[in-house]
């Protein structure tokens, strides 16, 4: 189960940056360009919060499957100090409930606004700043804090 868990996990976390970049990319142009707020933007902003919902329940039954984060939590004053350990432990998992709940609330904020053009400008800033958290967060086979392959 953990394995594919791992798996679905590292694939879907592709959809979710695709569908925020997107749907940045669609706020941004819709903002600059004051256009109306449509019924494919607004697909685009519930989508988007959909497919990062879905990735955080794969996450967190990933987390609770984990041995990694078995053993950081057995080991918790010794794990502590392991830069990768840690990582996973608490800092990937803490980042990215932020940058869901900041999609989660910019969605719900976009949805409720009265004119397009702070549709598409509470859009475009929650969900940049949800994807700068996220960016941060994953675990890039560059990071120093913790590396793991493009795809598993």
């Amino acid at each position: 189960m953990y394995q594919t868990l791992t798996f679905y996990h590292s694939i879907v976390r592709w959809l979710v940056l695709a569908s925020l970049l997107y749907a940045i990319y669609r706020a941004y142009k819709g903002y600059t360009s004051n256009a109306q707020f449509s019924k494919t933007d607004n697909s685009i902003r519930h989508w988007t919060a959909t497919i990062a919902h879905i990735q955080l329940v794969i996450g967190i039954t990933l987390y609770t499957q984990s041995p990694i984060i078995k053993y950081f939590w057995k080991n918790f004053n010794e794990a502590i100090h392991n830069i990768d350990t840690a990582f996973f432990g608490l800092l990937h998992i803490i980042l990215m409930l932020i940058a869901i709940i900041l999609i989660t609330i910019g969605s719900a904020l976009s949805k409720r606004k009265t004119t397009d053009k702070e549709k598409y400008k509470t859009m475009l800033v929650w969900f940049s700043i949800s994807l700068i958290i996220i960016f941060i967060a994953i675990p890039w086979p560059f990071s120093p804090l913790a590396n793991r392959p493009y795809f598993r």
